[in-house]
């Protein structure tokens, strides 16, 4: 496991990318413990780039359930198809939105958050969850980070949430 990540502070958002992820199969290559990778993985992503909130959200019948994240306070509870969130889920794609107060629906659990992006988790082709990134500045996600972390997110040793 281990004890510290390494990313370049000069390094590119790509670079960042391509330094974190070995690091994070590393991470999570030894462990089965969905809770424990998924908190692992929110640190991770948040240590490495400074976003200002981090964290995944698990379907839970029709709602998403917080769970582990790294940053303030979040929603608790996100209904399919709300918020940027609920949007990801349901057409079971990336979503990137530059404005968060110009996404229709959009649940604000922070005044800070200015954009976010939202990927979806999918096993055996349903989704399952969800990974949130926001960012306290506008426009913040690019393609850059849509492919990184997809990349994140599928090399975690998925599971179905109990």
């Amino acid at each position: 496991m281990a004890e510290e990540l390494i990313v370049r502070a000069d390094a590119t958002r790509q670079e960042r990318y391509a330094e974190l992820l070995p690091q994070i199969r590393s991470l999570v290559g030894s462990e089965s413990h969905l809770v424990a990778n998924l908190a692992n993985v929110a640190a991770a992503l948040k240590q490495a780039f400074g976003f200002f909130w981090v964290g995944f959200y698990l379907v839970d019948g029709d709602t998403l359930v917080l769970g582990p994240f790294q940053g303030p306070i979040a929603c608790t509870r996100i209904p399919y198809g709300k918020g940027v969130c609920g949007c990801a889920w349901k057409e079971a794609r990336t979503v990137i939105v530059p404005d968060v107060d110009a996404f229709p629906g959009h649940i604000a659990c922070s005044s800070a958050s200015k954009s976010e992006i939202v990927v979806p988790v999918k096993v055996d082709g349903e989704v399952v969850a969800v990974l949130d990134v926001d960012s306290d500045r506008l426009d913040d996600f690019t393609a850059i980070d849509a492919a990184g972390l997809e990349a994140v997110v599928a090399a975690l040793p998925w599971t179905r949430p109990a």
